[in-house]
């Protein structure tokens, strides 16, 4: 599958640091204000798993308000758009809940990390909207957003609100590959491109696999005009 080696990213950029954003105490956004309409999510992903709902989108939300929710109109259609295009890039569409290369299964285990693998060394396996793994990263994400991933993983393939907010969460809060993260680089104007870096840069920036990065930055460009919106500059890596 096209997309696991992206699971190489999430695994290898953790910002274990104590940066993170106690997204579980924020207050939930309205899901009115959203710039993207349910109709506009039917038409982004018109063949997509039905565990990734558009309420389970909106719901979300609430963890991270300040995405696509900062700057004029225009911004926060991009920001809007970014997001959707790489999450479209990992999941083929919203297809694929989990990696389906079972055999990377057990390689998401760091043992070295003081908590283990509590809920076993095959359980980290990529997830979600933008295919979390590794422990670290699960264990990262559950002290932001407040639920228990590290013993529980599997609440990130049941929960479609869980599932959103591990995507966002490294969105918002994770730099990745790159320098800075995927919200802040569309926020400040820094463009699309950072936000592949950011997501998997080492391997699809500075002239890597142009197909793979193309992909992102066309998914991008569908995406923003379905809301209606120009792609700002600075669209590769």
């Amino acid at each position: 599958m096209k997309h696991s080696r992206t699971l190489s990213l999430l695994a290898s950029t953790a910002v274990l640091s104590g940066a993170l954003s106690m997204a579980g105490q924020a207050t939930p956004a309205d899901a009115a204000s959203f710039v993207v309409s349910e109709a506009q999510f039917n038409t982004m992903f018109p063949n997509r798993n039905s565990f990734y709902t558009y309420r389970g989108l909106t719901d979300a939300l609430g963890a991270y308000p300040k995405f696509a929710a900062s700057g004029n109109d225009a911004a926060r259609k991009r920001e809007a758009a970014a997001f959707l295009a790489n999450v479209s890039h990992e999941t083929g569409g919203l297809k694929y809940v989990v990696e389906q290369n079972t055999a990377n299964y057990p390689h998401y285990c760091d043992s070295s990390q003081p908590y283990g693998c509590p809920a076993g060394r095959s359980a980290y396996y990529g997830r979600g909207p933008l295919q979390l793994s590794w422990n670290f990263n699960y264990k990262a994400a559950s002290d932001a957003l407040g639920i228990d991933l590290l013993h529980d993983p599997w609440q990130a393939e049941k929960n479609p609100a869980t599932s959103w907010k591990t995507g966002l969460w490294f969105w918002n809060t994770q730099s990745g590959a790159g320098r800075t993260t995927p919200h802040d680089a569309m926020v400040n104007n820094k463009g699309f491109g950072e936000t592949i870096r950011s997501i998997n840069g080492a391997l699809e920036c500075d002239g890597k696999n142009p197909d793979e990065r193309n992909d992102r930055i066309n998914l991008y460009k569908k995406f923003a005009g379905t809301l209606g919106t120009d792609v700002g500059g600075n669209l590769s890596c």
